[in-house]
C-alpha cells in the first residue's frame, strides 16, 4: 500500500467476513482501518446487496430525469422544509464557487407527516417528496433500505477498526438523516474540463456509492487526483467527516470530485449518517499526549450547516433570516485533504 501522501490506487476489501465469526470480522476490520488511514476510499465486495435492486433504481432515475423540467420542478427541493426533492443544475455550489454540472433527486428515510421531529421543525427529517411516476417510490425505497442495511454492517466493521465493540454505532442509528442521492450528469462537451461536482468531503460517517461510468477522482496528500472508476459488483466507500473527527484525523475524509466526461453518467451515493442529535468528538485513544484535540460537532447540525452553505435555496433562506447556522458550524472543505493542502479548491 502506498503512503497516504502518494497513494495511486484505491484498495479493494472483501467484507464477506463481516457476516462471519469474530475472527473473520476482525480481519475485515483491520483491512477497513488500513484503507481508512492510508487512503480514505476503498472498493468493497462480498456485500450481499442484490444487483437487481441497482437495476431498479437506475431505471427509476432514467425515467425521472427524462421528464420535462416543469414536472421535475413540481418536486423542487426548495419546496421542502426537510431537504428532499429535485435539485436542478446549478443549484449546488461547493467551496470552489463553481456551479455543478448535474441534476439530482435527494431523499432519505420516508417518515410520516406526524413524525414528532418533523413537526418540531427538524431541517433534515420527515417525509420525502415523490414525483408522480409509477413505480418510482417503490424501486428507490427498496434500494435505499438494502444499501442502508449494508451500511449497518460496515458500521460494525468500522467500529471494530477504531477499537470499539461492533455495536458501538447502533444506539445512534435509530432515525438518522442518511441521504440517498440520484444524480444525473448529462453529456456536455463544452464542460469537459469543468468539474461536474466540485471538490469536497462527505459530511457523514461514510458513503456507499455505485455509478454507471467513470468520472470520480480522489485527492491524495500530494495534491494529485486519482481516478476511482466503478468496478462491477463493488461499492465505492469513502470516509466522511464524522469518522475523521472520531479518530482525530487518523481516518481521512478524502476530498473528491467528479469530472465531466463525454458519456452520460448516473451516480447513486448513500450518505450513512448518525442520528441528528449525536454528539461526535475525538475518542481518547486517538489523542496523543500534548496533541491538539479537534473540537466536537453534533452530527445532524454539521450535515445541515454544510448543506445550508452549498445549496442556493438554503443560502437564500439564510440571507432572509428564515434559518440560521448552528453556533459551532464550520466552513465548507474543513475536513479532508483540501483542508491540509495550500492549493486552490477546484
Amino acid at each position: 500500500m502506498s503512503t497516504p501522501e502518494r497513494f495511486s490506487r484505491i484498495p479493494m476489501v472483501d467484507i464477506s467476513g463481516l457476516y462471519g465469526d469474530d475472527a473473520a470480522q476482525d480481519r475485515v476490520a483491520e483491512a477497513l482501518g488500513r484503507a481508512a488511514r492510508e487512503v480514505g476510499f476503498l472498493y468493497v465486495t462480498g456485500h450481499r446487496v442484490d444487483e437487481t435492486l441497482f437495476d431498479g433504481v437506475l431505471d427509476a432515475a432514467k425515467r425521472f430525469f427524462a421528464l420535462p423540467l416543469d414536472r421535475k420542478m413540481a418536486v423542487y427541493i426548495g419546496r421542502s422544509t426537510n431537504h428532499r426533492g429535485y435539485v436542478p443544475e446549478g443549484e449546488e455550489v461547493f467551496a470552489s464557487g463553481s456551479k455543478d454540472m448535474k441534476e439530482a433527486f435527494d431523499l432519505s428515510r420516508d417518515l410520516p407527516d406526524d413524525d414528532p421531529d418533523y413537526r418540531a421543525g427538524n431541517p433534515l427529517l420527515g417525509p420525502n417528496q415523490w414525483p408522480d411516476l409509477p413505480g418510482f417510490p417503490e424501486a428507490v425505497s427498496a434500494y435505499y433500505e438494502a444499501v442502508f442495511d449494508l451500511g449497518r454492517v460496515l458500521a460494525s466493521g468500522f467500529a471494530r477498526a477504531i477499537g470499539e465493540a461492533p455495536e458501538f454505532f447502533e444506539p445512534h442509528l435509530i432515525k438518522p438523516p442518511s441521504q440517498l442521492r440520484l444524480i444525473h450528469y448529462p453529456v456536455n462537451d463544452r464542460a469537459r474540463d469543468q468539474p461536474g461536482i466540485g471538490a469536497h468531503t462527505d459530511y457523514e460517517c461514510f458513503t456507499l456509492l455505485k455509478s454507471t461510468s467513470p468520472g470520480l477522482e480522489v485527492l491524495n496528500g500530494a495534491g494529485e487526483w486519482i481516478d476511482a472508476p466503478p468496478v462491477p459488483g463493488a461499492f465505492i466507500v469513502n470516509i466522511g467527516d464524522m469518522l475523521e473527527l472520531l479518530t482525530n484525523g487518523q481516518f481521512v475524509a478524502t476530498s473528491h470530485r467528479v469530472r465531466n466526461l463525454r458519456e452520460e453518467r448516473y451516480s447513486f451515493p448513500l450518505f450513512f449518517s448518525l442520528d441528528y442529535d449525536t454528539a461526535v468528538q475525538p475518542l481518547e485513544r486517538f489523542v496523543a499526549q500534548g496533541e491538539m484535540r479537534r473540537p466536537g460537532l453534533v452530527a445532524g447540525e454539521h450535515l445541515f450547516a454544510q448543506t445550508a452553505q452549498s445549496f442556493s435555496y438554503q443560502k437564500a433562506r439564510l440571507a432572509k433570516g428564515e434559518i440560521c447556522l448552528p453556533d459551532n458550524a464550520v466552513g465548507l472543505s474543513s475536513f479532508g485533504q483540501e483542508s491540509r493542502l495550500d492549493r486552490p479548491r477546484v
